[in-house]
């Protein structure tokens, strides 16, 4: 293959709009089956404490 041009593939080749609808079913799907991580209060603040001040409070 002699063409110089990479093509995306995969994922990549995807419309940033159906990307955002497949990832959307895949969290759907874990969570109606029981496989989605669901963070406590705790994990929550222990996770906000280890950003430190990487991303600005909202």
């Amino acid at each position: 293959m002699n063409d110089t041009t990479k093509k995306p593939r995969g994922f990549a080749a995807i419309s940033p709009e159906r990307q955002k609808e497949i990832a959307s079913q895949g969290g759907r799907a874990a969570h109606a089956g029981g496989k989605a991580h669901q963070f406590t209060p705790e994990e929550a603040r222990a996770a906000a404490a280890a950003r430190g001040d990487r991303k600005p409070k909202a």
